[in-house]
């Protein structure tokens, strides 16, 4: 498991290289809010949207998510925290003002994009 990407994974490539093409100009990798120790894969810092790519495995998705055998107390408690701690990054982001928007790593990257890009632009006029 230590071999694990944790940035710039496949799907996270693939995302940006879908926003790029939509015309979005964004940032990698950044903490949304001084303070917090939370970073976003991808942040649109006028309109205050930050993105979270998720892997099915580690953040328990509930179409794809799968519960080890082998050790299970320990990768439940883990994957749980995870969850945990996901919910509390959404809501301090969204008490500092900011978007969360969270893609799964089996979601179709143009889909991805055009929902990312569908909440930046929401935001836009909302933020001048």
């Amino acid at each position: 498991m230590s071999r694990q990407r944790s940035r710039d994974t496949g799907i996270e490539v693939a995302l940006r290289r879908e926003l790029h093409r939509l015309g979005l100009r964004y940032r990698v990798h950044r903490r949304p809010v001084r303070g917090v120790r939370r970073e976003a894969d991808v942040v649109f810092g006028p309109t205050r949207v930050a993105v979270f790519v998720d892997g099915c495995f580690w953040h328990g998705c509930p179409e794809h998510g799968t519960w080890p055998k082998r050790n299970g107390e320990f990768w439940r408690a883990k994957i749980e925290a995870n969850r945990a701690r996901d919910a509390n990054t959404d809501l301090v982001l969204a008490e500092a003002g900011w978007a969360a928007v969270r893609v799964w790593e089996h979601e179709d990257p143009a889909v991805a994009a055009e929902r990312v890009r569908e909440a930046v632009l929401g935001r836009r006029g909302r933020l001048a």
